[in-house]
């Protein structure tokens, strides 16, 4: 591809991600799968040049007062340091590149706005959420919307019931990775970002780590299952806390793995498989009946807000509508958690989100209307059952932030049903 069709490539899939709902790396490799003529650096060009118009959308928008596809690319070369003659000689129409500029376009590029930009295009998040952010991250909101604009390292969960972390550690740099110990996640693995084929080494096939963010393998850890217990994972997805579960449990008990999505439940089945995994009883939700169980886990559907990172586009596609009905789908699931929660037993509530109306809002609600509940310190269950440091989140719930813990943002609360 020439470097104008890389541009017209960017400007497509920016366009057709406006009407997906696919997560924007899937998109990408989808829209090539259709397009074998694109070489390996031609679908890297294109990716990076996506993601990062993903990443500065507003500020890009605002520079060349427009939200279409091809104003954003234009103003993503303007911020590589492009001139209008050398934008122009791009947008020919020649050899599958970009149409032309238009009269409009050559305006916006000699005419950028004038003063400063509003805070919510310098740091790159909706502006109808901003009170809400605010309340999350106060005085820190500013650092915290840049950490979110930093691309996301790899992490990896190492499972144990194949593989030592050290191990893992020694193979992966002997396979030419740039590989570390998690700081404090006690089964995880830190690559540098942008690195890749991670899933093609003889390690992943051999169901000897997962891909997972350190901030989710803590929460999975907060749940403290002990080898025996009887667990349920209330909306499990693809299972990936369900796995790393079933390791801390040494593959002894019994885990139910529920979602309302039966393609998931099959990746889950897959996964599990190649995990080794043995206890895991994959079910569509509603099938639990009345049974009782010493944990569940609500890894309720959220926002998606701290994992702007790794997915930059769902700060666009999030709506307040959309906001609303994640929340109550949150109450409700921790309704059915805290039927299912045995007398004694922990009901632990997990979201990937940084927003309180999802996670502190949610649980004192919910502790309003179950005074059988009670909260426990995730401090004291971290400091109880692991015996490394515990995260500088980790108080009487387990916040994190990419700021703080270089990690996705996260939310969880640990709640005993008292006896």
């Amino acid at each position: 591809m020439t470097p104008a069709a890389r541009l017209q490539a960017a400007i497509e899939i920016l366009d057709g991600l406006n009407g997906t709902a696919l997560p924007a790396d899937r998109f990408i490799r989808d829209w090539f799968r259709k397009r074998r003529y694109a070489g390996s650096k031609d679908r890297v060009a294109v990716a990076e040049r996506v993601f990062d118009v993903l990443r500065h959308r507003n500020a890009f928008a605002w520079r060349m007062q427009s939200e279409a596809p091809r104003a954003l690319v234009i103003a993503s070369l303007l911020q590589e340091g492009q001139t209008a003659d050398s934008i122009h000689a791009f947008f020919r129409g020649e050899g599958y590149g970009p149409p032309p500029l238009t009269e409009g376009e050559i305006q916006a590029i000699a005419s950028p706005p004038r003063g400063e930009p509003p805070s919510h295009v310098r740091r790159e998040y909706p502006q109808w959420l901003e009170p809400e952010l605010q309340r999350g991250f106060g005085e820190y909101l500013p650092e915290e919307m840049l950490a979110m604009r930093e691309r996301a390292p790899i992490d990896l969960r190492v499972n144990t019931l194949k593989a030592t972390r050290s191990d893992v550690l020694q193979q992966l740099r002997e396979d030419g990775f740039d590989a570390e110990s998690t700081r404090y996640s006690p089964v995880g693995i830190r690559i540098p970002a942008g690195a890749r084929g991670l899933e093609k080494t003889a390690l992943f096939e051999a169901g000897a780590f997962e891909l997972q963010d350190e901030a989710s393998q803590i929460a999975a850890l907060m749940a403290d299952p002990k080898p025996g217990m009887r667990v349920l994972d209330l909306a499990a997805g693809t299972g990936g806390k369900s796995l790393a579960m079933a390791a801390q449990m040494r593959n002894e008990g019994e885990i139910v793995a529920t979602d309302v999505d039966a393609g998931r439940l099959r990746q889950l089945a897959v996964r599990a498989e190649r995990a080794g995994v043995k206890i895991l009883l994959p079910g569509l939700r509603g099938g639990e009946g009345a049974t009782l169980f010493d944990r569940v886990l609500v890894d309720a559907p959220c926002s998606g807000t701290g994992t702007w990172r790794r997915q930059p586009e769902l700060r666009w596609r999030l709506t307040a509508e959309r906001l609303e009905a994640l929340r109550a789908l949150q109450a409700q699931l921790l309704e059915e958690g805290a039927r299912h929660t045995k007398p004694g037993g922990r009901l632990i509530y997990a979201t990937c989100s940084v927003l309180p109306c999802e996670n502190e809002d949610q649980i004192a609600a919910f502790l309003a209307r179950h005074t059988d509940f009670v909260i426990r310190d995730a401090r004291g269950v971290w400091s109880g059952s692991q015996a490394t440091i515990a995260p500088p989140g980790a108080g009487e719930f387990y916040r994190a932030t990419p700021l703080v813990d270089d990690t996705d943002g996260f939310f969880a609360a640990v709640l005993e049903r008292m006896v």
